[in-house]
């Protein structure tokens, strides 16, 4: 018989964050329990973490970027229309939209007005179960393991972005985190072939050329100088995945005029940053938030094969209890991997 409480990572304010005991979740209608097996830290969490995170309010589980088990039979199908069955291995999309406002039937659900996300909005997933509608859950194809299955979501988001980026010939990726990186393969898999990337770590970047970048620079030194080198008058788009205000600036005069800029890091709320050049450079600036549905399932299908692998050290996986010693090392750029997921079981 299932046990009425479960073990859960509770964000109790800035710094703050316990491993407790709380009630297990209740399923909606038309929701399903998933027993968490993985579970990543996503960079949007460790703002949260620093209560930082417009969008997280405490006490709160955090987690979003997961996969595991469906946990009983339910009648409700999951997002492919099969059943929702005992022991069916999933990930799941954790933005909830509401189907009906303007921009979602317009085919921009990702921006939907009444949008919620699980694990800011509701509960997430660093815990043992978490509740999730079931028309969000998407069935993991044999080949991708649980720990692969929750980079679904991170890997979506960069697919994304890749998109918005247009399709250059040239492209400049700011920040060899876990979307970094996970950009870098996106770029990859879309036909960008010429590809730099820069980051603070010599190990991440590593990692990068070992991904196919074309270049790398860490970016305590010159970057914009490498830039230069790597693409003579400025690439053609450039995605920054930090979110800093001195990487937003590099990302603008990273391009050519007539460039296109990504904004996904999501590090610093706000940032200064040089309008008139960009107005003189007809420079062109997006933000890229989440992911649609396509998104997603190419993403998974990127996963499924063998576009990323958990070789190379990128990736560290540890226990639900190691959760807030790794949200401080990865505060700290501490710790070896780019990536910590977070393993309950298997």
């Amino acid at each position: 018989m299932q046990s009425k409480t479960m073990a859960a990572l509770v964000w109790l304010g800035p710094r703050k964050m316990e491993l407790r005991h709380e009630p297990v979740p209740t399923p909606g209608p038309g929701e399903v329990l998933v027993a968490v097996a993985t579970v990543g830290i996503c960079g949007s969490e460790l703002s949260g973490y620093l209560g930082q995170n417009s969008l997280r309010r405490p006490p709160l589980i955090m987690g979003h970027e997961a996969a595991g088990r469906i946990a009983f039979d339910y009648d409700t199908p999951l997002s492919d229309g099969s059943p929702a069955r005992a022991g069916a291995r999933v990930t799941f999309n954790p933005l909830l939209t509401c189907g009906v406002c303007d921009l979602c039937r317009a085919g921009r659900s990702n921006l939907c007005r009444n949008r919620q996300l699980i694990s800011a909005h509701r509960p997430g997933a660093f815990a043992e179960y978490v509740s999730v509608p079931a028309r969000l859950c998407v069935p993991l194809p044999d080949q991708v393991s649980l720990t692969l299955g929750s980079l679904t979501e991170p890997l979506a988001c960069s697919v994304r972005a890749v998109a918005h980026a247009g399709a250059p010939r040239r492209l400049v990726i700011l920040g060899a985190g876990p979307i970094g990186l996970l950009c870098l393969v996106a770029a990859r898999a879309a036909g960008i072939e010429s590809i730099l990337v820069s980051d603070v770590s010599d190990r991440r970047l590593a990692v990068a050329r070992a991904w196919g970048a074309t270049a790398t620079v860490n970016a305590r030194g010159h970057v914009l100088a490498t830039v230069q080198e790597f693409a003579p008058g400025g690439a053609d788009a450039a995605i920054d995945a930090v979110g800093l205000t001195v990487t937003r600036e590099q990302a603008v005069r990273a391009v050519i005029p007539g460039g296109r800029v990504v904004f996904i890091g999501l590090h610093e709320e706000e940032s200064m940053v040089a309008a008139n050049y960009i107005v003189r450079q007809e420079i062109t600036v997006t933000g890229s938030f989440t992911y649609s549905d396509a998104d997603f399932a190419r993403a998974l299908d990127l996963l499924a094969t063998g576009w990323v692998t958990l070789d190379d050290d990128w990736l560290e996986e540890r226990p639900l209890a190691a959760g807030p010693a790794a949200f401080e090392e990865l505060l700290a750029g501490t710790t070896r991997a780019a990536k910590i997921v977070l393993q309950m079981r298997e």
